[in-house]
């Protein structure tokens, strides 16, 4: 018996979508597959083929960096967001949910 999950599970589509873009970080993209430098609307589709460029070594995570005008924290979320949650933890509206489910990190220091 699977436990219940508190998410909810990825549809089919999306689950093909995920496969595609793990496939992809596995080889190099050519360059004309990443979103154009001007990008101002990040959607989870232009963020995770960022990160699955980066992954597989098609551009180095400095230039992408540069190219994007990203630091590398907003960056780094994106990876890890990708690596736990699929493309679904890189919509912005979900964010905050994927957030609460860390552990907490135990009582803060008094100052």
């Amino acid at each position: 018996m699977s436990e219940p999950s508190f998410w909810p599970r990825p549809s089919s589509s999306q689950n093909r979508l995920n496969s595609i873009i793990e496939q992809s970080a596995q080889r190099a993209l050519p360059m004309d597959d990443l979103p154009p430098p001007n990008t101002a609307r990040w959607v989870a589709r232009r963020k995770a083929a960022v990160v699955a460029a980066v992954r597989s070594g098609s551009i180095p995570m400095e230039e992408a960096l540069s190219r994007y005008q990203l630091s590398e924290e907003e960056f780094l979320s994106w990876q890890r967001a990708f690596e736990t949650h699929g493309i679904a933890g890189l919509r912005t509206t979900r964010v905050q949910q994927y957030r609460r489910s860390r552990p907490p990190r135990g009582p803060r220091p008094r100052r």
